[in-house]
């Protein structure tokens, strides 16, 4: 049996999230999906909020994925003790409240999903996200499925974790960097991957962020408060198509509703 899962890349804003609304469950019916997975960390700008959170759930998230802006609004940190599908990296030390990892269970199908982050160029003090991997799938046996929301900034690591885990899990996407790659595919193992699924968020901006600031930043003026670019929006992921008698990837399809 054929088993669908939706990533949706890094939601920019609040008119981000209000695209995500009014297009997420169109989509899914569209596509057939079983489960949503979507990165919420730049609802706030930099952070989430529980009642964006819980936004993100009624518009149909089923998980919610985090990143290196997770504890920028403190006030989250209650919710993520609560939520067990409000994931934060789960290579952050163990004092942070939260967890990593979850499982979706569906009755015949147990998903297990993973958010980690990348220490090249974003969070030297992160444990390793490597061994962590290793570490969540000894600890989690008996699921259908493995998926990984890697939250890094650098190409090469993202490849690197794809690679690392081909085989062992069914996909590895990438997120963080807001700009969709092109080189979606299907790891010789069978995990599918891609390196960054791009963002839900505004069109005309420099990665969410009105263009002017952003500007002004490069030319050395001060960069402020970040300001999230005004509407028309995009929403921007993958979709997996994934066996679930191997557990392997089928396909992998980028996806980018306007």
């Amino acid at each position: 049996m054929e088993y669908r899962v939706l990533a949706v890349g890094d939601v920019v804003g609040e008119n981000g999230l209000n695209f995500l609304r009014r297009c997420l469950r169109p989509v899914k019916q569209q596509k057939g999906v079983h489960l949503t997975v979507v990165n919420g960390e730049n609802i706030s700008g930099v952070g989430l909020t529980p009642g964006q959170a819980e936004d993100l759930f009624a518009a149909g998230a089923d998980l919610i994925t985090l990143g290196n802006h997770t504890f920028n609004r403190p006030q989250i940190a209650s919710m993520l003790e609560e939520c067990p599908y409000l994931l934060r990296p789960a290579n952050y030390t163990g004092r942070s409240p939260g967890k990593g990892f979850a499982v979706w269970d569906a009755g015949a199908v147990r998903v297990g999903v993973m958010n980690l982050i990348g220490r090249c160029e974003l969070d030297f003090h992160a444990e390793n996200p490597f061994t962590t991997a290793d570490r969540l799938l000894a600890e989690n046996g008996d699921l259908t499925f493995v998926l990984v929301d890697f939250h890094a900034e650098a190409t090469s690591e993202k490849l690197a974790m794809g690679y690392y885990l081909d085989g062992r899990v069914s996909a590895v996407w990438g997120t963080h960097t807001h700009v969709p790659t092109a080189d979606e595919q299907i790891l010789p193992g069978g995990t599918g991957y891609i390196t960054d699924l791009g963002m839900t968020g505004p069109i005309r901006s420099v990665l969410g962020i009105r263009p002017e600031q952003s500007i002004e930043t490069f030319l050395g003026g001060r960069p402020g408060r970040y300001q999230v670019a005004a509407d028309p929006c995009k929403l921007q992921g993958a979709l997996f198509t994934l066996n679930t008698a191997t557990g392997r990837c089928l396909s992998v399809e980028r996806l980018e509703i306007r």
